[in-house]
């Protein structure tokens, strides 16, 4: 239900632009185009999302701050030089991808703790705290868990769907900017880069 309601929320961001950027132009096809099959849907919402990341902070920019307080109560803040790279992963308890990705960002959190911070943090405006908690207890999280409970973060990275991860250097810049899954060993292998 959802991840319909971000489709849904793109569309009728995607039908404003065409309307707006063409006089309505762009309408006709679009609706032409919304009678496809779910393969086109997919591309569509996949198409989206690029278009949403564009604005996205990119990799060699400084990380946007922020300071978030924690499911510990303890209050975390990004920005500027730090003693480790970072991994932000933002997520939301009901995402299927996200169900997916937690064993492998768990297996990773702990196999690199000595040289990298994780900081999940779940965009509480579109979870409720019941389920974050659950979540966190279900796939063993022992990382710091942050709560964005007005989206205010996840809008600075200009946030498209979840999962969202962004790889961050001890100065403090994006390296890389990763939305939705990759394989675990994918995923390794970007934090190796990061690391050395």
């Amino acid at each position: 239900m959802n991840r319909n309601r971000w489709i849904m929320v793109a569309l009728v961001l995607l039908i404003g632009a065409a309307l707006y950027g063409n006089s309505g132009k762009g309408l006709l096809s679009f609706l032409k185009a919304s009678d496809k099959s779910e393969a086109t849907l997919n591309q569509t919402s996949e198409s989206l999302i690029a278009i949403a990341a564009q604005g996205a902070p990119k990799p060699g920019t400084l990380s946007p701050e922020f300071s978030l307080v924690g499911l510990d109560g303890k209050t975390y803040q990004v920005g500027g030089k730090r003693d480790k790279p970072l991994l932000i992963n933002f997520w939301a308890s009901w995402c299927d991808p996200c169900k997916e990705e937690a064993p492998d960002l768990v297996a990773l959190a702990n196999k690199y703790s000595n040289q990298l911070d994780v900081y999940g943090v779940n965009v509480t405006m579109y979870d409720k705290l019941d389920n974050v908690e659950k979540f966190v207890e279900q796939y063993g999280y022992t990382f710091p868990v942050l709560l964005d409970e007005k989206e205010e973060v996840f809008r600075k990275f200009n946030g498209a769907a979840f999962p969202t991860n962004v790889l961050v250097d001890k100065d403090g810049v994006i390296q890389d900017l990763i939305i939705g899954i990759l394989p675990a060993d994918e995923l390794e292998a970007k934090l190796k880069k990061l690391l050395d």
